[in-house]
């Protein structure tokens, strides 16, 4: 019998894995097991989350990297434990404590209330300790080597604060809110409002755009599912990141156009333009084929990403 050398070829995977980042590990420790795990060169992640939080941290791989900025943009959620009497530099138990107050008139209702004052759109200054470069440096990098920083705010939106629980000194809250909220900030800025400071204590991100912290897998389930060729089970494909985009549904004359790059009309009645002008194109067969943006005063789409299987 002829034997005959095989060439092992690395598969091309395309999609997003929804994984919960276990505490310890930074958004980068995870891309890097990642791709080791699945052999894969073209990963990363949408949405970084503090070594200390663990939760969702939608990876993107392949064809899906390509999607990882509208992930980004995504709304998120959170539960926080939130203690109060104790501040630190960082504003999370990471840091050093810079001052510590009497919590015993803090209560409840004190807290419901003044929690009301950070609902809806708002200017959040980031913690100096954060990842947010200033003159192309980290401002962590900057606040560690002794600088005195001046942060700038930052528009965001929190949409939901329920408390789950209240043991004092801790503060258990469900948060809902925009891209680029810092919970750290939000637990800071209560404490300094209550008048006896406060830091965060834990954190964890429950949900990053369509992406459920009751759906994740670890990284541990995603080194056996690989093991046993199980990945695709776990690999959601690059449009689940699009859900909240109109769809256009294309005859394949104007496919034609989409994949060449060229701009088309959409004869049918026109979707809800998002704010964003954006739409997810598709064939009749229901292949997602790419990201088209809306230009009204040519009364056309322009394909901005091409998706070729």
């Amino acid at each position: 019998m002829n034997t005959r050398n095989s060439m092992i070829v690395e598969h091309t995977m395309d999609g997003i894995l929804n994984i919960n980042k276990a505490t310890g590990m930074t958004s980068h420790d995870v891309v890097a097991k990642i791709r080791k795990i699945l052999k894969q060169k073209r990963v990363g992640h949408a949405g970084t989350l503090d070594p200390a939080a663990s939760g969702v941290l939608p990876i993107c791989i392949g064809q899906g990297t390509r999607v990882a900025e509208y992930l980004s943009e995504s709304g998120k959620a959170y539960q926080a434990d939130i203690v109060f009497g104790v501040v630190t530099d960082t504003y999370d138990r990471e840091g050093s404590i810079i001052r510590t107050a009497d919590i015993a008139d803090l209560t409840l209702t004190n807290i419901e209330e003044t929690l009301h004052n950070f609902l809806g759109p708002q200017m959040q200054f980031p913690p100096r300790y954060s990842a947010i470069k200033i003159q192309g440096q980290p401002a962590y990098k900057r606040a560690r080597a002794g600088e005195e920083l001046s942060m700038a705010a930052r528009p965001i939106t929190i949409t939901s604060l329920k408390i789950l629980s209240w043991q004092p000194p801790t503060l258990t809250l469900a948060i809902e809110c925009s891209k680029g909220t810092y919970i750290r900030s939000l637990a800071y800025d209560l404490g300094e409002q209550l008048h006896c400071g406060a830091h965060l204590a834990a954190l964890i991100r429950t949900r990053s755009g369509p992406f459920l912290l009751s759906e994740s897998i670890t990284l541990e389930q995603l080194a056996i599912a690989a093991s046993s060729g199980a990945i695709a089970e776990h690999l959601y494909p690059s449009d689940s990141a699009l859900q909240n985009l109109p769809v256009l549904v294309l005859d394949a004359a104007t496919v034609e156009r989409v994949l060449h790059g060229n701009s088309f009309h959409y004869d049918q009645t026109p979707p809800s333009i998002s704010s964003s002008n954006l739409a997810r194109v598709y064939d009749t067969d229901n292949h997602f084929l790419a990201i088209a943006a809306w230009h009204p005063d040519q009364n056309l789409w322009q394909p901005k990403k091409v998706f070729i299987a």
